[in-house]
C-alpha cells in the first residue's frame, strides 16, 4: 500500500540496531516513538509480579509497532527484542502531523491496528477454547503467513527462521515448556512440521492446517499464505 513507503520515506535515516534480549519500551512509562522493524523479531510482553511472563503479540520485519504512542502517554506492556533486530522510527508528533495530514500514512497505521486487533482475537479464542496442538499448529501457519505477505520468504516455501525458545513459545501459547515440547515432539513424529536449531521446516503444510483449522479464522482458511493453495476444509456432516 502507498503509506507503506510513505512511512518508510518519513523515517529513512533513523534505523538502529539491538542486541536479543534488549528493552525497547518499559510497561507504565511514556515512550516517544513509533517503530517499523526491518529485521529481527520483537514483542510486546507483560510481566506479572510473581515471575510470570505472557507474550502478547510478536512483530516480524515490516510491522509498525508502538503506534499507540500517537494516542496514549503510557505504555501499559513492555517491548523487547527476541533476536537482535534492525529498526527505524519516528517521533510520534511527526507521524501524527502526517497521519492527520495524509490519509495513506493514516490508513496505513489504521490497518496495522487493524490486523493486530484481528489476530488478538484468534488469539483470544485459542487461549479460552483452543488445545496446546492448535494453538502451536495456528502460531506456525501465523508466522509463515505473515512472513510471506511481508515478502520476507518466498510463497512456496516451508522453511522460515523462528528466533523463539521453547520457554518463549510457552510464555506466549500459555502452557509449560515441557508441555511445548512434547507437542513439537508429536508434530516431528507424525512428519507435520520440526522446529529446531531456529528453523520451522513445515513437512505437511496441510496436516499442520488440519490441526490449527477450528482457530484459523476466515481470512486465514483461505489465504495461501497461510494454508497453501491445496488445502482442503474438513467435511461438513450432512
Amino acid at each position: 500500500m502507498r503509506g507503506e513507503s510513505k512511512i518508510a520515506s518519513l523515517m529513512h535515516g533513523s534505523s538502529f540496531t539491538m542486541a536479543a534480549g534488549a528493552t525497547l519500551i518499559e510497561a507504565g512509562t511514556e515512550h516517544a516513538f513509533v517503530y517499523r522493524l526491518i529485521s529481527g523479531w520483537a514483542c510486546r510482553t507483560r510481566l506479572l509480579a510473581d515471575g510470570r511472563n505472557q507474550f502478547i503479540l510478536i512483530f516480524l520485519p515490516g510491522d509498525l509497532f508502538a503506534v499507540k504512542s500517537m494516542f496514549v502517554q503510557q505504555h501499559p506492556d513492555s517491548v523487547q527484542t527476541i533476536s537482535s533486530i534492525v529498526a527505524e522510527r519516528a517521533h510520534y508528533k511527526t507521524l501524527y502531523e502526517a497521519y492527520a495530514a495524509d490519509s495513506d500514512i493514516a490508513t496505513r497505521c489504521l490497518w496495522q491496528v487493524m490486523e493486530e486487533e484481528r489476530r488478538l482475537h484468534s488469539w483470544v479464542v485459542g487461549l479460552g477454547r483452543g488445545s496446546a496442538e492448535e494453538r502451536l499448529a495456528l502460531l506456525l501457519i501465523d508466522f509463515r503467513g505473515r512472513l510471506i505477505s511481508s515478502g520476507v520468504i518466498d510463497s512456496s516455501s516451508l522453511v522460515y527462521e523462528m528466533p523463539l525458545t521453547q520457554g518463549q513459545l510457552a510464555d506466549h501459547l500459555g502452557i509449560t515448556a515441557v508441555h511445548v515440547n512434547r507437542v513439537l515432539r508429536e508434530f516431528r513424529d507424525n512428519r507435520i512440521v520440526t522446529v529446531r536449531d531456529g528453523h520451522v521446516t513445515i513437512s505437511d503444510l496441510n496436516g499442520l492446517a488440519q490441526r490449527a483449522i477450528p482457530l484459523l479464522d476466515a481470512h486465514e482458511r483461505t489465504n495461501p499464505a497461510y494454508v497453501g493453495c491445496h488445502h482442503q476444509e474438513p467435511n461438513k456432516a450432512k
